[in-house]
């Protein structure tokens, strides 16, 4: 019998904060319910919400006591957690991100092949043969938190970590992959980079992906990251999007 789900938990954080707790794991279904709680705040009416900050398993709510009494909000979310139980999945979306493997876009290709008596390509294929789920963003600002890659990928981080990566790099830390949004040290080992920007604090939303999105990676050669790039500079470049359905 699978264990049965916990429900959420309402746990004050302050004057201004209150946190909706979801579980104890790292786990898909968990962090949907994340998901599905922000989306519902972000499109509902509630003017006193400030802010949503949603992690691997919780939710935190950031509001403005003056136009927002944190109890009757407590309240609201308690109310609006139930309407979601009784709702049916969504679909989300996916996207297709652009990447240029090994060479100068990727140090450490070769490194992760050898690590598993895998060839480059066969690195790439199966590095950009799935979809990746984004749980959140952190670390730097729009880096994506990605579920989902093949485990005979995981390669350890480097022992002495670089101190200048540059933007767009696409990177493996033991089971996990992600992307550098911008120039930063980092010990991630570097397989690749892609031509699009992640973080750009001009824009509104200043990042490129967002928490609840699937990512596929797609290969692409040094010409076309070229091109892609002269696009993202010229604003020309328009991100590949489709629906996935839930369930």
């Amino acid at each position: 019998m699978p264990e049965q789900a916990s429900p959420p938990r309402l746990l004050p954080a302050g004057e201004s904060c209150v946190v909706v707790d979801f579980g104890e794991h790292i786990d898909y279904d968990i962090n949907r319910k994340v998901q599905a709680l922000r989306k519902a705040l972000e499109e509902g009416a509630f003017p006193g919400i400030r802010e949503l900050v949603p992690t691997y398993r919780s939710l935190a709510i950031y509001l403005d006591p003056l136009k927002e009494n944190p109890r009757d909000l407590q309240r609201k979310i308690e109310e609006l957690l139930v309407s979601l139980e009784k709702e049916p999945l969504r679909s989300s979306q996916a996207v297709d991100i652009p990447v240029c493997y090994g060479g100068n876009y990727g140090p450490d290709l070769s490194f992760v092949a050898s690590s598993h008596d895998l060839s480059e390509e066969e690195v790439i294929r199966r590095h950009s043969g799935r979809e990746y789920y984004c749980y959140m963003l952190g670390f730097t600002p729009g880096f994506p938190y990605l579920g989902g890659m093949d485990p005979s990928l995981a390669t350890p981080r480097l022992s002495k970590p670089r101190q200048i990566i540059p933007a767009g790099s696409v990177g493996i830390a033991d089971r996990q992959t992600g992307i550098y949004p911008i120039e930063s040290p980092g010990g991630w080992q570097l397989i690749g980079r892609t031509p699009l920007t992640l973080f750009d604090p001009g824009k509104n939303p200043p990042t490129l992906l967002d928490a609840g999105l699937w990512i596929r990676f797609v290969p692409i050669s040094s010409e076309e990251y070229e091109n892609i790039a002269r696009q993202v500079t010229s604003g020309t470049y328009v991100l590949p999007r489709r629906e996935r359905k839930e369930g």
